[in-house]
């Protein structure tokens, strides 16, 4: 099986180029499912293993999609009509875009079956919040043999509280309330840039949407909707990867493209843990400067620390002298890489309990969602099995501080969401090259 191996020592120096985000394009690409009409999107992340799925996916129900492959990558879509109601099983298990066909579907044949999906293994990402909220709009779902089996004959506006701000329970209603009878109201939504990108392309493509203030999306539905293009906004997750990268090798990096409006949070407590950043029109420059301090850090949903910025903060915490805590409250079992760090020599403790003052859904449960840092240490290389995508990148930071060499396999699970990442790695100097090993 194909691995990178490593040689760390070495800090990371020069310029890189974030692509645009793997969180967003997916989504647009489903969204655009709701026309018949064609749509374009630029800054497209067209390599991404992420997108690869979500296309043959969409292909399978009678997409037509087309790619350019120069480097400001063009994707465009078109669904002139569906093939099939039915996505197929062998899409159960790659990611969480089969349950967000149901709407598209519906609105145009009035019929979907979907398999469960799956994605990273970080915890439970139940799909009850996505069921009920198309129930309430007047979907027909059944469950059997491992397949959502819905039929409606018009969707229909309804208010929708969501137990807890999620991202993918909130696209979901989006899109199907955009085409829906009436008006929908979803209170307690989830607010995150990616989603702000969704609503913009769903307005270019006709829909009545508007975000109001304490969390609430309201959407007026339309008869028809057309094409439209959009740009895919700049990773925000790949930009805090080689940023952490950058400051916990003691380097000195430019992020091209990286937006300071996306990423306010993290930036705070880059200076607040005494490293430092320059922002210009063009990107985000990072670079250390002297010891780092430790932090006690809390993710949540938008606008607060973003989950997926939370293990390549872990690591760059230990590189810093003291002990920091970090309490993750959106899933309950986002730790489980640190077990491979820890082989490695870092200091890495895991707690049940809550480590913040956060309100927190796994208070007094038994999951491991809270972990302290003691710093700074030295890592080693290590033979490394990436376990899921934001892991992935945590471990090839790791490998390049690292003394000696490290192999790590497993690194589908990083191209799905990193495009380029072996050629970005090596233009900040870094010793990385792919291998075959064997599949032990």
């Amino acid at each position: 099986m194909d691995a990178f191996r490593v040689t760390g020592g070495k800090p990371l120096t020069g310029s890189v180029r974030v692509g645009g985000t793997k969180n967003l394009i997916s989504k647009v690409m489903v969204a655009s499912m709701l026309s018949d009409a064609p749509s374009t999107f630029t800054n497209a992340p067209i390599q991404l293993g992420e997108v690869d799925i979500t296309g043959d996916i969409a292909r399978s129900l009678g997409s037509k999609i087309s790619t350019s492959s120069d480097d400001n990558g063009t994707l465009t879509i078109q669904t002139s009509s569906f093939s099939t109601t039915v996505v197929p099983q062998r899409f159960a298990g790659l990611n969480r875009i089969p349950i967000l066909m149901i709407g598209p579907l519906l609105h145009r044949t009035g019929t979907a079956s979907v398999p469960m999906p799956g994605g990273d293994k970080i915890g439970v990402r139940p799909v009850n919040y996505h069921i009920d909220a198309l129930e309430q709009m007047g979907a027909k779902i059944e469950f059997v043999d491992n397949y959502f089996h819905c039929t409606a004959d018009k969707l229909t506006g309804t208010s929708i509280v969501l137990p807890f701000p999620s991202v993918g329970a909130t696209e979901n209603i989006i899109m199907s309330a955009v085409l829906a009878r009436g008006t929908t109201i979803i209170d307690n939504a989830a607010v995150e840039p990616e989603i702000v990108e969704l609503m913009r392309y769903l307005q270019k493509m006709g829909a009545i949407i508007n975000l109001e203030t304490n969390r609430r999306i309201i959407i007026e539905g339309v008869d028809r909707l057309k094409g439209a293009e959009q740009p895919i906004m700049p990773d925000r997750i790949e930009a805090v990867s080689f940023a952490c990268a950058a400051i916990a090798t003691k380097g000195d990096v430019f992020i091209e493209s990286a937006q300071q409006s996306t990423m306010m949070t993290f930036l705070n407590n880059i200076r607040r843990a005494g490293a430092d950043f320059e922002v210009t029109v063009d990107g985000i420059r990072f670079f250390y400067q002297d010891k780092l301090r430790p932090l006690a850090i809390e993710t949540d949903v938008h606008p607060g620390f973003m989950t997926d910025w939370q293990q390549p903060w872990v690591l760059l915490m230990t590189q810093a002298h003291g002990m920091s805590v970090v309490h993750e409250t959106v899933y309950e079992n986002r730790f489980g890489y640190t077990r491979e760090l820890q082989k490695m020599g870092a200091q890495i403790q895991l707690y049940k309990s809550c480590l913040g003052s956060t309100p927190c859904r796994f208070k007094s449960l038994v999951h491991p969602h809270s972990a302290v840092v003691l710093g700074p240490t030295k890592l080693k290389g290590s033979h490394i099995t990436i376990p899921d995508l934001r892991a992935g990148f945590v471990y090839l930071i790791a490998a390049t501080l690292a003394e000696g060499e490290s192999i790590i396999t497993g690194i589908h699970h990083v191209e799905r969401g990193y495009e380029h990442i072996q050629r970005k790695l090596q233009g900040l100097g870094v010793e990385i090259e792919r291998i075959v090993v064997k599949d032990e």
